[in-house]
């Protein structure tokens, strides 16, 4: 079935004529009035005409020829500069009359529109259920398939959008026209010599005779243009919504369309510009991205993504979490490196504590679950002590789902009733004092790999060369026939497991190499599902477990844009 082309069509000064009396005939002239169209009803002199139409006559909105249609009168009523042909048709008297035919071949063969009620086989174009807020007009039409569904369909999707989007979008056309008329006109009188309108301005400026290429020239005239295309793109709605008049003014006003932006020593001040340039209520928000996955992002986390004026991530965010920040949005990631992590830690919070002070809305995104190891409640205390109380989102802690993609279940029964969670290095890179062995527990190691051998010794009984000298021996040590996993990159493309014991995953990883951010899981329950079938390890490369959800690569963002 062909697809109709939808259209917004001028109609200021048009001839529509509305052929009946009946309440729809009404509702057609009360549009045509409503589009600036000269609204001439044809109905005889006898016709009960609604009250409605009887008023819109008396108050002179529309003319009543109180006559039976004629075939001359669609070539005889219309403006005179299209020789008077009628610029629309409007027939309510039903598909089953005679006469509703008769009209829609004349006004086929005049190549005049027109629109039969009821009668989409007689109709050239259809009205659509419309919402309209000042400039914004949104039209639904099911093409004749159920205009009621049509009218729901479009009140529902008006009752998601925020209330005074249409001023703000009156404010935003009229920002568009200051731009297109200042900055056009800024560089027209430079082409003709760089004229002032200042009395006392120097005869010529000393660009005069400076060569201005083309693409230089078209450049500077579109920039702002550009500017305020990013913020019509990439601004949420609501923000959109409540934007002033005086917040307008600011914006034209701090961004100089000549101005050279200067990168600051932290990389925020030439970034955030235009965030800071409205100022509203600053907000700092802790949030956790999960393991890794996009997928696996929550619907309020992903919402802080979209509205965040700064977002400040850790470095093991993965790339295709970064992916869904908008182009508009600065990031910082965190340069932490061994030896670094306290520097870049602060660096991180003032940064943050810089941008709420300007009145900004700071996002803190951080891999897994911002309390699990993830230093949340250090920067909580922070902000909260400079008089800013952070939101707190939760993520899916990789301590449990990545255990959960390698197919481990971390509780099983007779296997394992207990979990702990662990990191493999204490404060300052000092090894922590290992858990004693339970049989009925599943241990799961964050930040470890990277002292893996030490920590194997640990939890084995051996004493590891960077344990405090005042440390004793595992009192209680693990056996080295216990099975463990070496789960990297969980619920990414490129996830990879090695499957051994504490006596052979040293060997193995040392072979294997190492694939950032990992974790080490320890426990009888890494045999419950998968065990390494007598090898001395088992490497598993490679996740494919949301193809059967997801297929192609840019279903995230739909799915994300749909919630």
């Amino acid at each position: 079935m062909p697809v109709p082309i939808l259209t917004a069509h001028d109609a200021t000064g048009h001839v529509h004529l509305i052929i009946g009396s009946n309440p729809l005939a009404s509702a057609r002239c009360t549009k045509s009035i409503e589009s600036g169209a000269k609204a001439i009803l044809i109905a005889p002199p006898e016709a009960q005409l609604h009250y409605s139409l009887s008023k819109k006559v008396a108050d002179g909105q529309i003319q009543w020829r109180r006559k039976n249609f004629m075939d001359e009168d669609l070539q005889s009523l219309g403006r005179q500069e299209v020789a008077y042909v009628v610029d629309a048709v409007f027939v309510t008297l039903g598909g089953k009359a005679h006469l509703s035919a008769h009209i829609s071949t004349l006004c086929r063969k005049l190549r005049i529109p027109v629109n039969v009620t009821d009668s989409p086989n007689l109709c050239t174009f259809s009205l659509l259920s419309t919402h309209s807020d000042g400039p914004l007009q949104i039209g639904i039409t099911t093409n004749g398939k159920g205009c009621k569904l049509a009218s729901r369909i479009r009140r529902e999707l008006a009752a998601t959008l925020p209330p005074n989007l249409g001023a703000a979008i009156e404010r935003l056309g009229g920002m568009r026209r200051r731009i297109f008329e200042e900055d056009h006109r800024q560089h027209d009188l430079a082409d003709v010599g760089g004229d002032n309108s200042d009395d006392d301005a120097p005869a010529q400026k000393a660009s005069f005779n400076q060569l201005v290429r083309d693409s230089d020239h078209d450049a500077a005239k579109t920039r702002r243009m550009r500017w305020l295309s990013q913020i019509c793109e990439y601004w949420p709605l609501r923000r959109l919504a409540s934007i002033s008049d005086a917040e307008v003014e600011t914006i034209l006003q701090s961004y100089n369309p000549t101005a050279t932006v200067v990168q600051s020593s932290l990389g925020l001040q030439a970034d955030i510009m235009m965030s800071s340039s409205v100022a509203h209520k600053p907000l700092i928000i802790l949030a956790g991205s999960g393991p890794g996955s996009p997928h696996l992002l929550t619907v309020a986390t992903h919402r802080a993504i979209q509205i965040a004026d700064v977002i400040l991530a850790d470095k093991l965010v993965p790339a295709p979490v970064l992916d869904l920040i908008p182009r508009r949005t600065p990031v910082h990631i965190a340069r932490k490196f061994p030896g670094n992590a306290d520097a870049a830690q602060q660096e991180l919070l003032e940064m943050g504590l810089e941008a709420l002070q300007r009145g900004l809305t700071v996002l803190r995104l951080k891999q897994g679950d911002p309390y699990v190891y993830g230093r949340g409640g250090e920067e909580y205390i922070f902000f909260r002590e400079h008089g800013y109380i952070p939101m707190v989102l939760p993520g899916i802690t990789s301590s449990l789902a990545a255990p959960l993609f390698a197919a481990i279940p971390p509780t099983h029964r007779n296997v394992s009733d207990q979990i702990l969670i662990c990191t493999g290095t204490g404060r300052k890179g000092a090894a922590p004092a290992p858990p004693p062995y339970v049989k009925s527990q599943t241990v799961v190691f964050l930040m470890a790999l990277h002292r893996l051998s030490s920590l194997v010794d640990s939890l084995t009984g051996v004493n590891p060369a960077d344990a405090p000298s005042n440390s004793s021996p595992n009192q209680f040590p693990w056996p080295n026939t216990t099975p463990c996993a070496v789960i990297e990159r969980a619920s990414c493309p490129d996830q990879r497991v090695i499957r051994s014991s504490l006596a052979q995953v040293v060997s193995a990883v040392e072979e294997e190499g190492s694939r950032p951010p990992g974790l080490l899981v320890v426990g009888w329950s890494c045999d419950v599902l998968k065990s390494t079938g007598g090898a001395t390890w088992l490497m598993e490369d490679g996740f494919r477990g949301f193809d059967e959800l997801f297929t192609g690569d840019n279903k995230i963002r739909e799915l994300l844009g749909e919630l």
